[in-house]
C-alpha cells in the first residue's frame, strides 16, 4: 500500500488526497511521504544504477517535477527492465519486492 501511495503522490497529489484515496489516516501517509522524500535521491540513484545493469538499452526516466516523483520513476523503470529481462521470474509488484527486503533487514 505504501508503494501505491508513493505513486499517487508522484502524480502531484498531497498527503490528504493520497490518504483519502487509500482510506488511511492523513498522518500515516504524511509519514510515508516524508520518509521517502528524505531518501528520494538515494533511491533514484540506486534504481537508476539497477536499470542500467538490467537493460540492454536502458531508457532513462524523464526528469519529474519533484525528487519524490524522480525516485518513484526510477523504481518503476528498474522494475520494468527486470520484468523484461526475466518475464517468468518477476511476479511481484515493484514495491512488494522492496518491502519484503526492508522487513527482513
Amino acid at each position: 500500500m505504501i508503494g501505491a501511495g508513493l505513486e499517487i503522490a508522484a502524480l502531484g497529489m498531497g498527503h490528504r488526497q493520497v490518504a483519502a484515496h487509500l482510506g488511511l489516516a492523513d498522518s500515516t501517509v504524511r509519514g510515508w511521504l516524508r520518509a521517502f522524500a528524505g531518501r528520494a535521491e538515494a533511491v533514484r540513484r540506486h534504481f537508476t544504477v539497477a536499470l542500467v545493469a538490467l537493460a540492454d538499452d536502458p531508457v532513462m526516466p524523464n526528469a519529474a517535477p519533484s525528487a519524490l516523483a524522480d525516485g518513484v520513476s526510477a523504481v518503476a523503470a528498474a522494475h520494468h527492465a527486470a520484468a523484461t529481462k526475466w518475464p517468468r521470474m518477476l511476479t511481484v509488484s515493484r514495491w512488494e519486492k522492496r518491502s519484503s527486503r526492508s522487513r527482513s533487514n
